[in-house]
């Protein structure tokens, strides 16, 4: 058994960067050996970091030996035809959210890589998000009781390393599948189904208001939880500046919790008006949880915090919600 994972890096745009600043800042076990990307400049300046070897052509990349993992972080359409060739290829994969744009794909993928007998992760570093986690522990000691209601909250303006350029894919429906539901919405659904459960069924209406994205751009949503519990979902790609909002707040018989911008955990029981601070986290801190997890499952064969298949539930989700839009009615999670 190696002590290092050889990783290529597939796609060298914006998240590259921040899970290599993860990689760099607290997982030693990875070690950056290639790095693939249509643009050659880009793949250039991501090798020059790291000593890798820059290519601009994945099968030249796979055939050259020279990485057994690949940190896939591409356009959502081609997901499905990438992670296949790689894991068909014999490489550990880690995907980034969503899995694919459509379940009928992520069941597609996930067969081929049951029968790879490789590691296949969904990157979905929300599972290893401190102040999530943290709100999971105080949840399961009762700090507030019993969870009446949740809200989550995604109010965003732009960043240019994601949204700029001249035709950014992720303003294209046919590259990113879905808007701020399927792209980063994932990111606040899941710690709702940490904390809640599973959702059965939710009401959504969608919007447009950033100017040049064709999918949705805002959404407003209610979901139901097996448990019983109804969460509110809000997602917005700002077209304009926004004021402070807690990123997310779970109420109980007992009090509250509050995830506030700058990453907080507030718990208010009564004993001080302006909540008491019972944790801080960093959001950016999830991507080391993530990615030292990839690699003690590749290294170590550990199981994974959450498997791959678990990433269906924030697809299928908004799906659902897609589908709510349409019928202006409650639409069923399946």
């Amino acid at each position: 058994m190696t002590d290092k994972v050889r990783l290529a890096m597939v796609g060298c745009g914006a998240i590259a960067s921040w899970h290599l600043r993860a990689i760099e800042a607290s997982v030693p076990e990875i070690e950056v050996t290639a790095t693939v990307d249509i643009d050659p400049a880009r793949a250039n300046a991501l090798a020059a970091e790291t000593g890798a070897l820059a290519f601009t052509d994945l099968s030249a990349a796979l055939a050259s030996d020279t990485f057994d993992a690949v940190d896939l972080m591409l356009p959502h359409h081609l997901h499905e035809e990438v992670a296949t060739e790689c894991l068909n290829a014999g490489m550990h994969v880690l995907l980034e959210k969503p899995m694919a744009p459509t379940p009928e794909a992520c069941a597609r993928i996930l067969a081929v890589a049951r029968s790879s007998n490789t590691v296949f992760m969904v990157a979905e570093n929300a599972q290893y998000w401190p102040e999530i986690n943290l709100v999971a522990d105080l949840l399961a000691q009762e700090a507030i009781g019993e969870v009446i209601t949740a809200r989550a909250c995604n109010f965003v303006p732009p960043l240019e390393e994601f949204f700029g350029g001249d035709d950014p894919w992720r303003f294209s429906q046919a590259a990113a599948g879905g808007g701020v539901v399927m792209d980063a919405g994932s990111h606040w659904i899941r710690p709702l189904r940490m904390w809640l459960g599973e959702i059965i069924e939710v009401v959504a209406v969608v919007g447009h208001p950033f100017p040049g994205m064709e999918p949705e751009s805002l959404c407003r949503a209610l979901c139901m939880f097996d448990s019983g519990v109804v969460a509110v979902f809000d997602s917005m790609l700002a077209p304009g500046p926004l004021g402070p909002d807690p990123l997310f707040r779970v109420t109980g018989t007992k009090g509250e919790l509050v995830v506030d911008g700058i990453g907080r955990v507030k718990l208010y029981d009564g004993t001080e008006p302006r909540g008491t601070v019972v944790g801080q986290g960093n959001y950016l801190l999830s991507y080391e949880g993530e990615l030292a997890d990839f690699a003690s499952a590749v290294l170590r064969g550990t199981p994974l915090a959450a498997g791959p298949e678990v990433a269906v539930g924030e697809l299928r989700t908004a799906l659902a919600m897609y589908r709510s839009h349409e019928t202006r009615r409650w639409e069923p999670v399946w």
